[in-house]
């Protein structure tokens, strides 16, 4: 096929009329790419769940573990960037003169990752002048542990990595008097955002908590998707 030739095949098949689409790109190396529609973040559910079956429900041990105390999962996080955040003991609703037996430790697990939208086979006039929305959606366990256990961050960045160009945070809190425990959902649509986007940072955090044993909130289904659809102005 003619350079032409993958350049009306990009279209056609992204629906991308009124794009801006320069004939000094290479169409065969986006198409292969299929930068649009698709998740563009690596290993997105690596603790082996999906949204489509509910979260399992936590076993208890019959004679509580030995060793240290856990603060992070097991799971298979290639492509993310993880780090634990150990916090000190909550003692804020404990009356004065009672004896506490023992306290939850609570921590936050916090995953990210930098999705870099040109090497992924976008160009830069889709992204400076048409603006395409990039949709951000992620699943979490209403595992209710506390009241906050759940966190997402997201940037679009410049191509200095540092320059904040738009950015969207949740915080969720929990209903900790209905037990339903079910996936929840945090979504966001980034659009009319403006010129220079060139990274999205993916962070979120998730609180775990180990009393005798280790109990995470879990996730799945982490995505970052760039729509062939024109951001509303």
């Amino acid at each position: 096929m003619s350079a032409a030739q993958w350049k009306q095949k990009c279209e056609a098949e992204w629906g991308l009329r009124g794009a801006p689409m320069p004939d000094d790109v290479d169409w065969k190396s986006v198409y292969e790419a299929k930068p649009l529609g698709r998740n563009l973040l690596k290993n997105p559910s690596p603790l082996g769940f999906s949204k489509d079956s509910p979260p399992p429900e936590p076993e208890l041990p019959d004679v509580p573990p030995s060793g240290p105390p856990r603060f992070q999962p097991d799971g298979d996080f290639a492509g993310w960037t993880t780090s634990t955040e150990v916090l000190p003991y909550d003692t804020s609703g404990i009356p004065e003169g009672a004896v506490v037996c023992g306290l939850p430790r609570h921590s936050w697990f916090t995953l990210e990752q930098l999705v870099d939208l040109k090497a992924e086979g976008l160009w830069d006039e889709l992204l400076d002048t048409f603006l395409p929305e990039i949709v951000i959606q992620d699943w979490y366990e209403e595992s209710q542990l506390h009241e906050f256990i759940y966190q997402l961050h997201v940037k679009l960045l410049a191509a200095d990595k540092i320059t904040v160009i738009s950015e969207h945070t949740a915080a969720p809190t929990e209903d900790l008097s209905v037990y339903s425990h079910n996936w929840k959902e945090v979504s966001h649509v980034f659009s009319s955002y403006g010129p220079g986007v060139r990274y999205v940072h993916f962070q979120h955090k998730l609180k775990n908590s180990f009393l005798n044993d280790f109990f995470p909130t879990l996730f799945t289904g982490s995505s970052v998707i760039v729509k062939p659809v024109k951001s509303s102005s």
